[in-house]
């Protein structure tokens, strides 16, 4: 019996907090899955999962992957079927444009807009919150309801299709908060800040991604 390794790749395009995502992916991915930050196209193009974290601003971002070389092999990555977790900024990256400080060209992905959270709201939205599914998915099994998520943002995703939305928060109004679309899972909340909620959210998303790459030798 030999074991096949397989690739995490958290990508780096110069945003803060990718130790700390790959902290937790780590401690829940199982020996023979290896996590690495790479702003490597190739090492996206050959990941088994793909994570696109980060803070920070939406024209950073763009200017950010484009300056690295990573939007198309993201868009191939994203439409070859392998799964995709982005994470806070990594899923206003997926939308079709943002409203922060002007408008910016996203990855239009996932059709939509990325809008300044309502007036009247504190701002940022900094803290935990409750999650609330809209469905079931496996990448929410073993969360229970009532599960609080720990957010860091000013503008929140409106997606033309709202089946895609898996779960939202209540912020003084519905905020989205989970997406899911084909491979796509994508998070506003900060799972790597977010306790063992959080950890059992990475530790799913894992087991989907590679499930089983033990294979008789």
């Amino acid at each position: 019996m030999t074991t096949k390794t397989g690739s995490v790749i958290v990508v780096d395009y110069g945003a803060g907090n990718l130790r700390s995502v790959v902290r937790a992916v780590e401690h829940v991915a199982p020996e023979h899955v290896v996590v690495r930050v790479s702003d490597d196209f190739r090492a996206v193009a050959e990941a088994d999962a793909c994570i696109l974290p980060g803070v920070g601003a939406a024209e950073d971002t763009m200017t950010n992957l484009s300056s690295r070389g990573l939007i198309g092999p993201l868009t191939e990555y994203i439409a070859s079927g392998r799964p995709f977790l982005g994470v806070c900024m990594g899923l206003q990256a997926l939308m079709t444009v943002s409203e922060e400080e002007g408008e910016h060209p996203g990855l239009d992905i996932i059709p939509g807009r990325v809008v300044r959270l309502g007036d009247g709201l504190k701002i940022p939205h900094m803290g935990w919150n409750v999650l609330i599914p809209s469905r079931r998915h496996a990448v929410l099994e073993g969360i229970p309801e009532g599960a609080h998520f720990y957010f860091v943002h000013s503008y929140h995703c409106v997606p033309d299709d709202p089946s895609v939305v898996l779960a939202t928060v209540d912020y003084g109004e519905t905020v989205v908060a989970l997406v899911e679309k084909d491979n796509i899972v994508a998070t506003q909340f900060h799972p790597e800040k977010s306790g063992a909620h959080g950890l059992r959210f990475y530790r799913n998303f894992v087991a989907g991604a590679v499930p089983d790459l033990a294979a008789a030798g």
